[in-house]
């Protein structure tokens, strides 16, 4: 294991939505994700917390720091069947959600909205009268909270905690193995953004149970945190019903 979580700005997240640059690393990233086998890894996650025959109302799932909101999508034609309808809000400081990527969602029941917000202003606003946001069934995090040092990320976790019945996040897990793998990713056909992204992902990503550390100190959540694949590292925390 890589001993201590280093955190450098990552290229991308300082793109404009529309260099040409930004649009190809986007278009890396699911090839690695591919790679990375993170459909499946989500898929076994969320299986557990969003299948419940008895429900009728919609869920209320909120995805921060969602990019173009393709990668829920493919979960969404494996899921679909299986689930109640689903009120999806996409979260990120970028409007990157295709008129293409919202008709697939409406086509398969889900209905879909994008929320540009800084993801901190989005947390310092828990708590204030005039939040609009109710209780979320379920807030998933993809490749994205590793960017940000663990103060920063003690309250963001305190924010989402707040928010959610459960919350599921896959982040990059930080050892040799995946680190030696980042060098790689321009075997894919990856840019150089991605290529250098990659590498800081990996030095900035998770081991053990450094996430639960983090989270809420409440009694009333269970908490597993676990590697998935070779190069994945998976954080679930899930309300425990209370006895009646």
């Amino acid at each position: 294991m890589i001993t201590e979580r280093t955190i450098l700005p990552e290229t991308l997240d300082a793109l404009a939505a529309d260099d040409p640059a930004a649009q190809r690393a986007r278009r890396d990233l699911r090839r690695v994700h591919r790679v990375m086998g993170t459909r499946a890894i989500l898929r076994r996650a969320l299986s557990a917390c969003l299948h419940d025959a008895r429900r009728t109302e919609p869920l209320r799932v909120l995805e921060i720091g969602a990019g173009d909101g393709t990668l829920l999508l493919a979960l969404a034609r494996d899921m679909a069947a299986d689930l109640p309808p689903v009120t999806l809000t996409l979260l990120d400081r970028q409007r990157l959600l295709a008129p293409e990527t919202a008709a697939a969602y409406a086509r398969l029941g889900w209905t879909v909205q994008m929320q540009t917000a800084d993801i901190l202003e989005w947390a310092a606003a828990d708590g204030r009268q005039d939040s609009k946001d109710a209780s979320w069934d379920l807030i998933v995090a993809n490749l994205f909270l590793h960017h940000f040092p663990n103060p920063t990320l003690t309250d963001l976790l305190d924010a989402v905690a707040r928010r959610c019945q459960r919350f599921v996040a896959v982040e990059p897990r930080r050892t040799w193995l995946a680190w030696l793998a980042s060098h790689l990713v321009g075997a894919l056909g990856a840019n150089a953004v991605t290529r250098e992204d990659a590498v800081l992902s990996v030095r900035a990503g998770f081991n053990g149970a450094e996430l639960g550390a983090l989270w809420s100190r409440a009694p009333d959540w269970e908490i597993r945190e676990y590697p998935a694949g070779l190069f994945s590292h998976v954080f679930h925390a899930g309300r425990v019903a209370q006895a009646s």
